[in-house]
């Protein structure tokens, strides 16, 4: 048992570092509620009003932000209005800002087309139940059918099964179960097919028995071996049925290709459009990177408790103190944030420049890495800047994270990337003979033909990735047309 003295330095994360971190990830709509909810909590932020005078009193737009005088330390979003001394605050105000802060980006400034009538949301979007209640309409006459089909319908749910049981909805609709089992039978003959049905296996079934000729095999699989086709017991199917496995594995081909969840490819729901957080346009033959500010408040400290500091006794003095501080600290972290997102996009222009100006086969493979070095920050905080944002380009909408990603080997020199050989592979499938799809292997050949180096396993991954079939799948998708 001894004492000793010893000396080691280790990071503490303070809250307002863990505040300052949790700014990078936000969104801009995220950003502009937490700079909000701060407003509200803290009575030493105060949002800068729309427009402020010069100094011949003229009125200037809020969004551009005045020029600090050489001789003035701190910004107008940070000063007192008083004209008092920032030096006579207990702490030193300008240190804790940053000494260049970045002007205010012109976006609000511009000239914004409206958004088109055609693309509010709603008016192109057609939900399950009113693709199954107008065929509903074409079909039955009787106002009783009508009124037990419109029950089945309303229960279904967003994958197309009925949820709610037929004796549920005899008695709510006050029916016989007879007259609620006849409207089920309607419904599940509409398009989609499978729909209404009450599980899995019912759903497969419905499918299946839509062909005028179904295949026998395929029906008795699905009615008395579902159980062993979901665990893949297919050696056993074929020795109970007596039949090749070779036939039995032409049934599972077809029982894979069907829709399991018949309603999902319909909408229903509202339209979410995306706010950009970063629009890079092409002035001439450069790039312009601009920030979207719109919605976020300017902030800057009250000057009305410079008087209360200096008058209220010690309890009251250490609270203004605080908040203060957390004040400047959070004018502090929106600037850093704001000038490092600028940054990285700055940093993606110039690695990115052939995929702006041609497209998305020339987008170059990157890693998070490079942009750390290329701005000399870790690519820890890359990771976190470009987390839930998106850049609008001249070629369309990206999440920022889009940018990132692996790189394929090319006989040519430079890497390529993956994003372009998903583009390749959806091309060459886009463009094959339904009759004779191509497999993993011709892809990975006829991508090797044009220089790249890529194993048939990691085109099956992009594929996947790609939602596309595997060949047999495609073949047979082909056939049932």
């Amino acid at each position: 048992m001894k004492l000793a003295l010893r000396q080691t330095q280790r990071v503490v994360m303070t809250p307002l570092l863990q505040q300052a971190i949790q700014l990078l990830q936000l969104s801009t709509l995220e950003l502009e509620q937490v700079v909000r909810k701060e407003l509200e909590e803290n009575p030493l932020l105060e949002e800068v009003p729309v427009e402020v005078t010069d100094a011949q009193g003229a009125p200037v737009p809020a969004d551009v932000a005045p020029a600090p005088a050489p001789s003035e330390p701190v910004s107008k979003e940070t000063s007192s209005v008083d004209g008092e001394r920032v030096d006579e605050l207990p702490f030193d105000l300008s240190a804790a800002i940053f000494d260049e802060p970045d002007e205010r980006t012109p976006v609000s400034m511009e000239d914004r087309e409206d958004l088109p009538f055609e693309n509010l949301a709603g008016n192109d979007a057609l939900s399950l139940t009113d693709h199954l209640i107008e065929q509903l309409r074409y079909t039955a006459s009787d106002p009783v059918a009508l009124r037990v089909a419109e029950a089945i319908i309303g229960n279904l749910d967003e994958d197309g099964y009925l949820r709610a049981d037929l004796v549920e909805v005899a008695q709510g609709t006050g029916t016989s179960l007879g007259i609620v089992e006849a409207a089920l039978r309607l419904v599940q003959g509409f398009d989609p097919r499978g729909v209404a049905a009450r599980n899995v296996q019912e759903c497969l079934l419905l499918q299946v028995t839509a062909d005028p000729e179904p295949d026998p095999v395929t029906v008795e699989i699905l009615e008395r071996y579902f159980e062993d086709l979901g665990r893949r017991r297919y050696v056993e199917i074929a020795r109970a049925m007596k039949l090749p496995l070779d036939r039995i594995m032409e049934s599972v081909e077809e029982i894979q290709g069907l829709e399991p969840k018949p309603g999902r490819r319909f909408g229903g729901g509202d339209s979410r459009y995306i706010v950009p957080d970063v629009t890079i346009q092409k002035v001439g033959t450069d790039y312009v990177v601009l920030l979207n500010e719109e919605g976020i408040p300017r902030l800057r400290v009250n000057s009305l408790y410079r008087s209360l500091l200096r008058r209220s006794g010690d309890e009251a003095k250490q609270y203004v103190e605080q908040k203060i501080r957390s004040a400047v600290w959070l004018i502090k972290s929106v600037e850093q944030r704001q000038r490092t997102l600028r940054r990285v996009a700055q940093s993606l222009v110039n690695f990115q420049r052939e995929f702006l100006d041609k497209g998305l086969a020339f987008l170059r493979p990157l890693a998070l890495r490079d942009v750390g070095d290329d701005i000399s920050m870790h690519e820890s905080t890359i990771s976190r800047v470009t987390t839930n944002k998106y850049v609008q380009t001249p070629q369309g909408l990206f999440e920022l994270k889009f940018f990132f990603h692996s790189g394929i080997a090319s006989k040519a020199g430079p890497m390529v990337s993956s994003v372009s050989v998903k583009k390749m592979i959806r091309d060459m499938v886009d463009a094959e003979n339904p009759g004779t799809p191509l497999s993993d292997q011709e892809v990975a050949q006829a991508l090797h033909a044009q220089g790249l180096t890529i194993a048939r396993r990691t085109v099956a991954k992009y594929r996947e990735e790609l939602g596309v079939l595997p060949s047999h799948q495609r073949r047979l998708q082909a056939k049932k047309r």
